[in-house]
């Protein structure tokens, strides 16, 4: 049986190790993480993506776990309600649709369950190093000792390790869309009842969402900026905050009281808007999955959708060629590039071209290729 080492335990992850034991394949996962990862906003699983996890036998699951939003309310920077709308929200666009919007860990755990008994996972260890011979990939770990398997997936984000070890800096292959944001959850301390509320003004904003039953509020709060300075490290959450902090510092309405709880938030999460553009996923054994390889514009909503739909179509080209794993790298980009080249705009994605993107792939049109 052959092996197969993956990087990352978010959503990609795991849904590829689901896919490939299902094709006959012995899936590994490290993370860098002792657990699976907490917080993280709201997610969403649409068109065709939602066919995966209907395969994968978690679909019931996935739409019980949904939020329940009745609408938004869009306000200046005091806080006054310029608009509000109960057909859509910021997040999960149109409401009377099938799309499925829900929290990200909640995803991440139903996937987890729904692997764990036929994946090795590894938590707390990240890749130190990778050398191929012709008979597989030598994988140095942080702390486990060397093992060697088959291949090896980088699904480990957009920053991800797994593509530095292979293709060289991050910055070869970075495109910034020239904001970024940070997300974190808080007590509900403004009683929302399955309502959203979004305030901007000028280059700074945020957007609040209740979660769990309207005891908890998912926070998303963001503003314009060029690529922060060389040397930056993106694990150091003070400065972080710091820069949000001065980003909102003009605000009005309840900024004072969403910048308390971001400094006291466990789980607060900050990076750049961005994405990741590659000539190739591939080389040699290695391979990359999801944010790792092509990074959706956050502002598409296909990002999740991406990381499903490539899991299961890298696994299938893998089980149709468990011998040549070139050949299934190959047809994966070529199934998936069109499927990725309609989910980039420039902007907020218009309802067009989310409903474009979603579907813009054939689950089953790798049967048919020769």
């Amino acid at each position: 049986m052959k092996t197969v080492l993956i990087s990352g335990a978010s959503i990609a992850g795991p849904a590829l190790a689901y896919w490939l034991h299902h094709h006959g394949f012995a899936p590994t996962i490290v993370e860098r993480s002792p657990d699976l990862r907490a917080g993280g906003q709201a997610i969403d699983v649409r068109g065709v993506a939602l066919d995966v996890v209907d395969r994968m036998g978690i679909g019931t699951q996935l739409r019980a776990a949904r939020t329940r939003m009745r609408g938004m309310s869009m306000l200046d920077g005091e806080g006054n309600e310029i608009h509000r709308s109960t057909d859509s929200t910021f997040s999960s666009g149109q409401l009377d649709n099938e799309d499925v919007e829900l929290l990200r860990e909640d995803l991440t755990h139903l996937l987890y369950e729904r692997t764990r008994t036929d994946t090795e996972y590894v938590f707390n260890d990240s890749i130190t190093a990778l050398t191929e011979s012709e008979s597989g990939i030598r994988t140095d770990f942080e702390h486990a000792p060397p093992r060697t398997f088959d291949l090896v997936v980088g699904a480990d984000g957009l920053h991800s390790h797994t593509r530095a070890l292979t293709f060289g800096p991050e910055d070869d292959f970075i495109h910034h869309l020239g904001t970024h944001l940070a997300i974190f959850s808080a007590e509900n301390f403004l009683g929302l009842d399955n309502w959203q509320m979004w305030l901007r003004e000028g280059s700074a904003g945020y957007g609040i969402y209740p979660v769990r039953d309207n005891t908890e509020l998912r926070i998303a709060a963001g503003f314009e900026a060029p690529p922060l300075a060389d040397g930056y490290d993106y694990r150091d959450t003070d400065r972080q905050k710091a820069l949000v902090a001065d980003a909102l510092d003009d605000l009005g309405w309840e900024t004072p009281r969403l910048l308390e709880a971001m400094h006291a938030a466990p789980d607060f999460y900050f990076d750049s808007m961005a994405q990741i553009r590659m000539d190739s996923w591939s080389k040699g054994r290695v391979t990359l999955l999801g944010d790792a390889g092509y990074c959706a514009s956050p502002l598409s909503g296909q990002g999740t959708s991406l990381a499903l739909v490539g899991a299961y179509v890298l696994a299938e080209e893998l089980g149709r060629n468990p011998d040549a794993h070139h050949t299934a790298y190959a047809r994966t980009e070529d199934r998936m590039r069109p499927f990725i080249a309609l989910e980039n705009p420039g902007g907020p994605a218009t309802q067009e071209t989310v409903d474009r993107a979603k579907s813009a792939i054939d689950l089953d049109a790798g049967r048919h290729l020769t």
